[in-house]
This record gives C-alpha cells, structure tokens and sequence, in this order.
C-alpha cells in the first residue's frame, strides 16, 4: 500500500473545517439540555469557541498561504503553494522539493523540521 501525501496548507485547512462542524455538533447537544440551562450554556459557549478557533485557523493559513512558495508540479502540471522544504501537490499528491540535496530522497516530512535542518549541518 502506497503512503497517501497530503499538502500542508490542506491538512491545516481540513482541521479547521472540522473545528466547525465540531462546534455546530457541540452546540447542537447543547440543545438536548434545554431543562439545564447552565449546561446548555455550556456546551453553547464550547461550540462558539471551537468555532471561533477555526476562525482563527482559517486567518492564519491564509497569512501563511500568502507567503508559500508557488511551484508547478512536475505531475499534473497545475499550479501548487509549497511550504517548507517537502511538500505535497494540492492535486495530484505527488512529493516535492525545492532543495537539490533532498532530489532522489524517500520522501519525508521530517525534512522540515529545525531539529532535522541543524543535524544535518552539524554532519557537515
């Protein structure tokens, strides 16, 4: 079985879009509580929250999509943004890399981690 990659900004985005259907769902149980009103009020105020935090998800994956680096895949030929040293197409999930050293490597994400980067310049 192949591993499935995922492009960063989508699996951010993703985790945001469930934050709100996770906030509807809190508040929706909310209303099962309606004789109680202060657990009502709770499970309200816990899905506002969830939802306002993907709000703040979607800001900042948008600031931050501003500043990736748009590449066309070698695969599908589209258009796709690029964060960090490997990333996956939008599209077509193919990997890929921006830095020379990495060509021809097993694909992984730990590639763009700090933790990684300074090891690897202690080796050399």
């Amino acid at each position: 079985m192949a591993l499935k990659y995922s492009n960063k900004i989508n699996k951010i985005r993703s985790v945001a879009l469930g934050l709100i259907f996770a906030g509807m769902i809190i508040m929706y149980i909310g209303l099962f509580f309606r004789e109680t009103e202060w657990l009502m009020l709770i499970f309200m105020f816990l899905g506002i929250v969830a939802i306002g935090l993907s709000t703040v998800i979607y800001f900042w994956i948008g600031m931050l999509s501003t500043k990736a680096v748009p590449v066309e895949c070698p695969e599908c030929g589209k258009q796709t943004k690029m964060l960090g040293r490997v990333d996956a197409c939008m599209f077509c999930k193919q990997p890929l890399t921006l830095d020379r050293d990495l060509e021809g490597k097993e694909f992984d994400e730990k590639y763009n981690s700090k933790k990684y980067t300074n090891e690897e310049q202690k080796e050399s």
